[in-house]
């Protein structure tokens, strides 16, 4: 008998054998809702507490930016943290350090702390002319004699010149560029009228004898052909002269004793560059382009500077955007103040989370950049979330139980995404991340997006309670003035009646009841009124279940939103919900349009293959700095004019060899062939051959002929800074411990990919060889392992995100649902890596943080989505995807409008690193939104989950609630009295 009672079958239900994992999940979806309501009852209590507490705390932190510190080792954060190339580089500084070499120096191999360099071009010409060599000798003689005072005012100041600052060499010398010597000859040769000399490229011979590399100190350069003819640019060859030269470079190698010399030294570098920004200005037939140590430190924390106002716009139109996307006809229920407060509540969240970094002694750089549209991005999809669950509840309740209702709603759908952040964030921080610039950035993001996720549960929620007592008192959305009866406003202007256009509750029940509520709708005429609402709770209807992640559920709690799926009022609707609700939801499910967009997602899965197999690796630091910079500039006329040679290779052998011995002279011959190169072992080779003495030596007679004959010819002496003596015994000539051969290889346009290569290779040699090498230049420390150190936090996050969808199936969310959002998250990622790819973006730290959160953001936009149509029992999948679309898709185009809006102020920016976030970022938003608005909606008309209804209690009959309600219209409070 009791089962065959109608409002008793819902229970009855819930006795009938299911499977273990269904009914845990209902279990803690339940739970988790009835958690949430309570959550969202306490918040409406205490409205001005939530509301005023975020604001303090970020007030109180908001002070802490005195302790603001910008990241000045950028080569820490741009280069993998654990790689061979740094343990290789330690090993090469303490066997051979800057200051062991006292004979030359190569600018772009032996580097130390301090130093400024400057490449001169000539705008017609060549730089070898007599007028540009010597305007460019007297360029070099200025910066030899420019002083630099410190402290800049005061008694004891004190004048510091070059040659106080500078390395010196045996003699006590700065060390100055070989081609510096070379023009100096050619000067002098042209002053007295005798021969001038050939200077050869890419190894000349100095006056002295000694053979010097001056590959990568003179550019652009054109040689004479072996009968007389000449040769293209950069095509000279070795023993040939050099006809003209396009481009001259010169480096000041300084050195930094200690604290004071360091900052004597830092201002020497300033003073630099603003004495060649004068010279330039008196000069203008050269072009100057200087770089310092500090130049790529500064230029890539310029692009925050930039950024500054380009981010005050993007939040200005973002906010304009928001308060529109919360704009409705009605004056009363429109809401514009939430999405202003919306952003307000994202601004005092990242403000938080800046002043806990500042606290904590964390430093800024320019990656972070990208925090602000993380934060954005899943902030406003949760506000328009809430807002959209908002104006699905019951008018005639309570606003503590409407607000109650959006926690029930939509907190465990916001949580889920919030968990996929963090998870992704979390692991791309986490120690198996080899960037430091990647791990640094998912730890602030992970902080701002948790900081941000409570306070959209305390401030926005306090916000929503406050306007809800707005619309409970009829006030205006927008001016919160008290809306006058339509019998007033009849004797009003037009405009005065459009502008104070609302629907008053007993209007709407007497002419429009709303639908869903049965036939049985008794109203009385008064004001005060006991009316009656019986609502058929089916399993069919939509808001009876949950749409979080967790959307399986069948149980019905109390405190449900409205059954009306349909707006009984369509002229108070939003625009967005009203266009996708009578067009675009019937346009995109339509039979004729399916097909379309079937073969839409074919030819964007053909583009993302293209792209996804010309991806390339950015490991140059330079595209991440801010463009027409001295970095950018420098970087510019080195790849054009010295990109067709290497940077200098050391070689070094860091054991004792017996170099005495014929198979290790061949075989060290043989690893340097095909390179230029500065050989001491060559040299020495050919000098035992030039005397008629054997290169096959026994050991004592090798060392000894090495050290007292051939390291004392003044052409030779140089090579006594390439080799190491270890001491054997009084009486015994020494081992040769360690030296360095310096190799030179032709390279093409893509420089940085044959470096690569041509390390890995040399490294597999070295593997072989009897002769214990290794290889360093210091721009290896950023191309060893980059392209694994970059990808390995995207693939880390990705498998996390699907390791915790598979978990999270057994016990928490629908396995369907889980498949599809794992399958739409890897459609994304695969879609914004091949467009981003082709609109030549190149997979740097950068691109992979815009990847590493294109994962929560695209689980933002469809997890909603595929969660409401997986909820769903009967009814067709076009059904349901319609009503999917109306009630997420809505809140998605919403967010996805302010996100766009954000983007382009920051696209406009003159920065490497902000087109390479803008490009990605507007990738994801596109990406995401077509997945969420076209490729979802039409592959779940026809695909799993299924929506033919069986067996169930529910369809014998349906279960009636029945609701007594008395209401007090003059103040719209409503006290609930009973449900059954």
């Amino acid at each position: 008998m009791l089962g065959s009672a109608p409002g008793l079958s819902g229970r009855w239900e819930r006795l009938e054998p299911r499977p273990r994992a269904r009914m845990l999940r209902q279990v803690l979806h339940a739970g988790l809702r009835t958690s949430f309501h309570a959550l969202g009852r306490f918040v409406a209590s205490h409205p001005v507490f939530f509301a005023s507490a975020p604001v303090l705390l970020s007030i109180l932190l908001g002070a802490s930016f005195s302790r603001y510190r910008v990241e000045e080792d950028v080569e820490s954060l741009l280069a993998p943290k654990h790689s061979l190339a740094k343990i290789e580089g330690n090993l090469v500084d303490s066997l051979f350090p800057v200051n062991r070499s006292k004979h030359a120096l190569y600018s772009d191999l032996q580097t130390p702390v301090r130093y400024g360099r400057v490449i001169v071009t000539t705008r017609k010409g060549s730089v070898l002319d007599p007028v540009h060599l010597d305007t460019i000798l007297k360029l070099h003689k200025r910066i030899y004699q420019m002083p630099v005072t410190v402290p800049a005012t005061g008694v004891n100041s004190f004048n510091y010149s070059f040659s106080y600052l500078c390395l010196p060499d045996d003699k006590n010398v700065c060390i100055i560029d070989d081609i510096i010597r070379a023009m100096e000859e050619i000067q002098s040769a042209r002053i007295s009228n005798s021969t001038i000399p050939i200077l050869r490229y890419p190894i000349t011979q100095l006056a002295d004898g000694r053979q010097a590399y001056i590959g990568h100190q003179l550019g652009g350069v054109q040689g004479w052909g072996p009968n007389g003819g000449v040769r293209g640019q950069g095509t000279g060859a070795k023993g040939e002269g050099v006809r003209s030269a396009r481009a001259l470079q010169l480096t000041y190698y300084l050195q930094a004793r200690g604290g004071l010399m360091d900052r004597v030294a830092s201002q020497w570098e300033n003073a630099f560059c603003a004495e060649l920004q004068h010279f330039a200005a008196l000069h203008p037939k050269l072009g100057l382009h200087p770089s310092t140590s500090s130049s790529l430190r500064t230029d890539f924390q310029f692009s925050s500077v930039l950024a500054h106002r380009p981010l005050l716009a993007s939040l200005g139109a973002c906010g304009v955007l928001a308060m529109l996307c919360c704009t409705m006809r009605d004056c009363v229920r429109s809401k514009p103040w939430l999405g202003l407060l919306a952003l307000l509540s994202i601004t005092l969240s990242g403000l938080t989370a800046a002043g806990i970094l500042n606290l904590t002694g964390t430093t800024y750089n320019s990656t972070y950049l990208g925090i602000p549209f993380v934060m954005l991005g899943h902030g406003l999809f949760g506000s328009f979330e809430m807002l959209s669950s908002w104006r699905r509840t019951r008018e005639d309740q309570h606003v503590k139980e409407r607000v109650a209702s959006v926690f029930e709603d939509v907190m465990l759908r916001f949580s889920g995404s919030t968990m996929l952040h963090l998870m992704t964030l979390g692991l791309a921080a986490s120690p198996l991340t080899n960037m430091e610039a990647v791990r640094l950035f998912c730890r602030t993001a992970m902080l701002a997006v948790t900081i941000s996720y409570i306070y959209m549960l305390s401030f926005y929620s306090s916000c929503l309670v406050f306007t809800g007592y707005l619309e409970t008192g009829y006030r205006h959305g927008c001016f919160c003035r008290r809306v006058p009866k339509p019998e007033r406003l009849d004797s009003k202007p037009a405009w005065y009646r459009c502008l104070m256009y609302t629907r008053y509750q007993d209007e709407a029940q007497t002419t429009n009841p709303p639908i869903g509520v049965g036939n049985s709708h008794s109203h009385t005429p008064n004001s005060n009124l006991t009316h009656t609402h019986t609502h058929p709770h089916t399993a069919n209807n939509p808001a009876t279940h949950g749409l979080g992640h967790v959307a399986n559920s069948t149980l019905t709690h109390p405190h449900t939103h409205s059954t009306a799926h349909m707006d009984p009022n369509p002229q108070d609707s939003h625009l967005l919900l009203g266009c996708v609700r009578r067009c675009y939801g019937d346009w995109i499910t339509n039979t004729y349009v399916k097909p379309f967009v079937v073969l839409l997602y074919l030819v964007y899965i053909s583009f993302g293959l293209m792209g996804f197999l010309q991806v390339t690796q950015g490991s140059d630091p330079s595209a991440l700095v801010a463009m027409d910079t001295a970095t950018v500039l420098y970087t510019r006329a080195q790849q054009r004019y010295f990109s067709s040679y290497s940077p200098v290779i050391g070689f070094y052998i860091y054991e004792s060899a017996p170099y005495w011995n014929a198979s290790v002279q061949r075989d060290l011959l043989e690893y340097a062939k095909g390179f230029q190169r500065i050989s001491w072992l060559e040299a020495y080779l050919n000098y035992l051959t030039d005397n008629n003495q054997s290169t096959s030596q026994p050991r004592e007679n090798f060392t000894h002929t090495l050290r007292h004959s051939f390291l004392r010819e003044p052409q030779f002496a140089h090579f006594a800074d390439d080799i190491i003596f270890a001491e054997r015994g009084q009486g015994e000539e020494p081992d040769v411990a360690a030296s360095r051969i310096f190799l030179v290889a032709k390279t093409t346009e893509n420089k940085r990919e044959e470096m690569s290569v041509l390390l890995d290779t040399l490294r597999r040699l070295s593997l072989t060889s009897r002769v214990r090498f290794l290889i360093f230049n210091p721009s290896f420390v950023y191309l060893d392992r980059y392209a694994a150190a970059v990808s390995s936090p995207l693939r880390h996050s990705l498998l996390a995100v699907l390791f915790l969808l598979g978990l999270s199936s057994l016990a928490v969310v629908e396995p369907l649902v889980s498949v599809w959002l794992g399958l739409t998250l890897l459609s994304v990622q695969f879609g914004v890596l091949g467009f981003m790819t082709l609109w030549g973006v190149e997979l740097d730290c950068m691109s992979v943080l815009c990847l590493i959160s294109a994962l929560g953001h695209s689980a933002d936009c469809s997890g909603p989505l595929l969660c409401g149509f997986a909820s769903g029992r009967g009814d067709s999948r076009t059904r349901w995807v319609r009503v999917a679309l109306e009630r997420h898709g809505v809140p998605s185009l919403q967010t996805l409008i302010c996100y766009s809006a954000a983007l382009v102020p920051v696209g406009a920016l003159r920065s490497n690193l902000t087109h390479t976030l803008f490009r990605c970022l507007t990738l994801t938003a596109g990406c995401s939104a077509l997945h969420t608005l076209a490729f979802l909606p039409t592959l779940l008309t026809f695909l799993p989950p299924s929506k033919t209804p069986g067996n169930r209690p529910e369809e014998d009959g349906q279960r009636q609630e029945v609701e007594c309600v008395e209401m007090n219209d003059s103040t719209r409070v409503v006290d609930q009295i009973t449900t059954v």
